[in-house]
């Protein structure tokens, strides 16, 4: 009779029996696996080392954003006539607007054009049209209607008290830029003609020029984007006019600017 318990063969050739043969087959439980590339888990590592690999290689070969403008530099590449003048300002990323006093330009107090009119008078005059004036022998514009282009708004000026700040005079570089950006160490007689330059006076909407305030252009910039390339050439032109610096930030945002106006020209 058969004993109760199958005898079995190990793979060592030794007779166990069944209730004996956890022994015998214990070791067979612990054998090396092998990498398994067709398991999910693999699969998805393998994946992710080669996207690693691939993602340094094409990471050496794409071009560094850089401030000379005309060349590859990514976001803010740009060409052009501007933007080879902005090529030229020196930078300063540390500007000091300590002792700066609006009245240290003579604004409105001088007659570089020798007509005897006000500059704010004009300004008026040369940007808003259907121009009227107080008198027939007076320079003061009395009415007219501004094309603004900040806003793209179209404006009826009316002289008046409550009326005349509607249309305001902007500085296109804001003496406050200015004086951080070189001014403060010029003569008064250079102050005075920068802050009458008629190249840098603009008749814009009130508000928008409130907004402004002194902010360059790395702070702000007119709503209607149809002007913004005009409007950066403009500051372009004076500051270099008059060897002014820009910031870092200033640069990158007029370089940004001048990206969707290809040769856009100075003023």
């Amino acid at each position: 009779m058969p004993d109760r318990f199958d005898r079995r063969r190990n793979r060592g050739g030794r007779r166990t029996s069944s209730r004996g043969g956890y022994r015998g087959r214990r070791a067979t439980h612990f054998r090396r696996r092998r990498f398994d590339t067709t398991g999910p888990v693999e699969r998805i590592l393998i994946l992710l080392v080669i996207a690693a690999a691939i993602g340094i290689t094409v990471g050496i070969g794409l071009p560094k954003v850089s401030p000379t403008v005309g060349q590859i530099t990514g976001e803010y590449a740009a060409s052009g006539p501007a933007a080879d003048a902005l090529a030229t300002l020196a930078v300063d990323d540390q500007p000091d607007k300590s002792g700066y006093d609006r009245d240290l330009f003579g604004y409105r107090q001088t007659d570089d054009d020798g007509n005897g009119c006000d500059v704010r008078d004009d300004v008026l005059a040369r940007d808003l049209t259907d121009v009227t004036y107080v008198s027939a022998v007076s320079c003061k514009v009395k009415s007219g209607t501004l094309d603004d282009p900040y806003t793209g708004r179209t404006i009826h000026f009316m002289r008046g008290r409550t009326t005349s700040s509607a249309v305001q005079i902007d500085h296109v570089v804001a003496l406050e830029n200015a004086w951080q950006s070189g001014a403060r160490d010029w003569d008064t007689a250079k102050r005075y003609r920068f802050g009458n330059d008629l190249d840098n006076l603009l008749a814009v909407d009130g508000p928008a020029n409130q907004e402004k305030g002194s902010a360059s252009a790395a702070y702000w910039l007119p709503t209607n984007g149809d002007y913004r390339c005009a409007y950066v050439a403009r500051q372009i032109g004076i500051k270099t006019k008059y060897r002014l610096t820009v910031t870092t930030a200033e640069r990158r945002a007029m370089q940004s600017v001048l990206r969707a106006c290809p040769n856009q020209q100075l003023p």
